[in-house]
């Protein structure tokens, strides 16, 4: 009887610290860590950080890809919200211009991202060979530049898919076109029409759970270069989900 009463609170003992790895952080702290750069913060004020991170539901130990990282702007929040026990793999393509390369490079060096791993990765293969069984992928404000790039996006589509544990999740933000524009402005606009957005990656087997609203600016009437703009863009984020 004694031995069974063991084996039961040694149960709920592991129970109970899975149920603490998986609450989420405080990600208004992590927002507001002491060591963040004053660039990342200016940044902060039209990338609303901590409604972005609530809204990846990114939590400790998690394995993730930050895709088409640049500077490592997002990849540096993500490493701060898996925590230690997580990962994060920063993927920028090859051609990846010198500045960014060494900006993220320099990140690089900072404590907080002693979790990341930065992979120079085409986007047509943008997934290491040894990496499978992702928790998450985020892929924010580049999804336009793919397109007149000449990426094989649904073969990029798929290699996420495949990355992905069932139950995993990709995030798609970009910066919103006119609905109908297609494709047409993706890079005399960098935006990209958001209907196309769900109409590829879902033919990649991904399901659509839920859209995010914080980024959106009604005022903005989307015929602007998002560089050239005099009000802040109006951005979309999608959340998919690979099906169980």
């Amino acid at each position: 009887m004694r031995s069974l009463r063991l084996c039961v609170l040694h149960a709920f003992v592991l129970f109970a610290a899975a149920a603490c790895t998986s609450m989420p952080p405080d990600y208004g702290e992590i927002v507001r860590s002491s060591d963040r750069v004053d660039a990342d913060r200016s940044l902060d004020q039209r990338r609303k950080p901590e409604q972005l991170l609530a809204f990846y539901d990114v939590r400790p130990g998690m394995r993730v890809l930050d895709l088409s990282a640049g500077r490592g702007y997002n990849t540096e929040l993500l490493a701060r919200a898996v925590g230690s026990t997580g990962q994060v793999y920063a993927q920028n393509a090859p051609d990846t211009p010198d500045a960014a390369r060494t900006a993220i490079e320099e990140r690089m060096k900072k404590p907080a991202m002693s979790n990341v791993q930065h992979v120079l990765r085409e986007f047509n293969d943008p997934i290491p060979p040894n990496v499978r069984d992702l928790d998450l992928i985020t892929f924010n404000f580049n999804y336009h530049d793919t397109v007149y790039m000449g990426v094989d996006r649904a073969r990029m589509n798929r290699a996420l898919f495949d990355a992905l544990k069932p139950g995993g999740v990709l995030i798609v933000a970009d910066h919103s076109a006119k609905p109908g524009a297609g494709l047409d402005v993706t890079k005399s606009l960098h935006r990209i029409d958001e209907a196309v957005v769900k109409k590829e990656v879902e033919a990649a087997g991904f399901r659509l759970v839920n859209t995010g609203d914080f980024l959106r600016n009604p005022l903005d009437p989307r015929e602007v270069p998002v560089f050239k703009n005099s009000v802040p863009n109006d951005e979309f984020v999608l959340k998919f989900v690979k099906p169980k």
